[in-house]
């Protein structure tokens, strides 16, 4: 992942909104890179009943270090494209754990 603007991180008055693609069934859950203006993630999950979204929402908990409820789906709830938002952290914090998950440096 390369350092540049963040083009998938916006602030708003209610929280940080990520635009991601979102690829599921993936062997493992990672976080890949960019994909155009949006932050690719794979997800073991399968794209079922909701199942994704979940493992998706938990994911990014587990990787922010915040509590489940702080992130809501806010659209793309059967597609790939998802738009995230997170209601405690601001975009520099969420952009470098992000980072730091991704391996990247």
């Amino acid at each position: 992942m390369s350092g540049g603007e963040n083009s998938w991180l916006r602030s708003g008055s209610d929280g940080t909104t990520l635009s991601l693609h979102i690829q599921p069934g993936a062997k493992k859950t990672e976080i890949v890179g960019l994909h155009g203006e949006a932050l690719k993630i794979r997800l073991a999950a399968p794209p079922v009943d909701g199942k994704a979204n979940e493992a998706l929402l938990s994911f990014l908990a587990a990787t922010l270090g915040v509590a489940r409820s702080q992130i809501t789906l806010v659209s793309g709830q059967t597609g790939r494209a998802k738009r995230v938002r997170i209601a405690i952290l601001d975009t520099e914090t969420i952009a470098a754990r992000l980072l730091q998950a991704s391996g990247a440096e």
